[in-house]
């Protein structure tokens, strides 16, 4: 199968972890492919990824190839490997409201005039854009959007800015052809899913979930961003996700609570379970799990990024539900792990 050939809209800490796992698991055909769910999807390997094109808006990045991009300041995702010279500039994106209020002490705006983003993608030969912008960049997430549409490339929207969740921009995806996936990534090992699998487990065994909490704190600029600008937004987004998990209405709460900037990439959920069990008995959980950021978004975006190849080959068109519930938070239609999983593997079953 031809290569599946991506651009990226955000050169931060998960396009650095991203770029670091293609040449980390394309080295040779005998690497170690542990860390990855799927090494092999829909006949494709970590290895059919290239990536064409790069936008981003921070002086320090624009004008650089990528494989130099990905470690300049403020990006702080850890160095797993060396990464040489990809061929691949990073290009000066629009602005709009890339960028927040708490933000702008960190990230040095490019004074370089913008490119033409659909002509960029075009001359790449780019067949989806990856949108890795920050939390509250709703108006530069739609204008990517719209400058995919008229580069006639598919969409994965990993932020939780509404795109595959609004069927306005589902219709317009329908009607120009192309695929469209999101909102807002799912983590690999993220609090979410754990939370998630937890209240799961407990509920199937008989457990009454009477209240939980989730709260996350981090550092990075993401983090920065979600707390200047998107952490209601994003308080509602999880809330509902880890909702969903069971069969009747709580109190439950999950979302970002602070930014602590010498965690770095780093980032520590907090948990609370409290419920009951046989004949009233009480129980409760206090758990706290750390995990390092960009790298979580690595193994879910390979898998999304192949299945959207095969979508793009298929020729499926608007909100494709199979892989936006499987690698989102906030897809069109909520539904459960084990139904997501269920979704997914028979999309790709049917589309290879």
């Amino acid at each position: 199968m031809p290569e599946t050939k991506v651009a990226l809209i955000g050169i931060g800490n998960c396009a650095s972890a991203l770029i670091q796992g293609l040449q980390y698991y394309g080295i040779s055909e005998d690497e170690n492919l542990t860390g990855l769910r799927n090494p092999i999807l829909g006949n494709l390997t970590p290895k059919d990824i290239k990536v064409v094109a790069a936008f981003d808006i921070d002086e320090r990045k624009i004008g650089k190839d990528l494989a130099e991009a990905i470690f300049a300041k403020p990006n702080n995702a850890p160095k797993v490997t060396e990464v040489p010279k990809m061929g691949v500039t990073v290009q000066k994106g629009p602005l709009l409201d890339g960028i927040g209020k708490l933000a702008q002490s960190v990230v040095q705006v490019s004074k370089a005039k913008d490119i033409d983003v659909a002509k960029a993608l075009r001359a790449a030969g780019a067949e989806m854009v990856i949108n890795l912008l920050p939390s509250g960049a709703g108006k530069a997430s739609d204008s990517y959007a719209e400058q995919a549409l008229e580069a006639k490339c598919g969409f994965v929207n990993a932020t939780p800015h509404f795109i595959a969740s609004d069927a306005k921009w589902a219709r317009k995806f329908a009607e120009a052809g192309l695929p469209l996936v999101g909102d807002d990534l799912i983590d690999q090992v993220g609090s979410t899913a754990l939370h998630k699998t937890l209240l799961r487990l407990l509920s199937e065994n008989g457990v009454k979930i009477v209240e939980t909490y989730q709260l996350d704190v981090g550092g990075g600029t993401e983090s920065l961003d979600t707390m200047d600008r998107t952490r209601d937004a994003k308080r509602t987004i999880k809330t509902e996700s880890v909702a969903s998990t069971l069969p009747y209405k709580t109190e439950v709460v999950a979302g970002s609570t602070d930014y602590v900037d010498f965690l770095q990439n780093k980032r520590d959920s907090y948990f609370w379970i409290s419920g009951t069990y046989f004949c009233n008995a009480p129980m409760k959980i206090d758990l706290k799990f750390s995990t390092v950021d960009a790298p979580n978004a690595g193994s879910v975006l390979f898998d999304v990024m192949r299945a959207m190849k095969l979508a793009l080959n298929k020729k499926r068109k608007g909100a494709i539900e199979a892989i936006c519930a499987y690698g989102f938070k906030r897809p069109p239609q909520m539904l459960t792990l084990e139904a997501s999983e269920e979704a997914f593997k028979k999309f790709i079953a049917q589309n290879m």
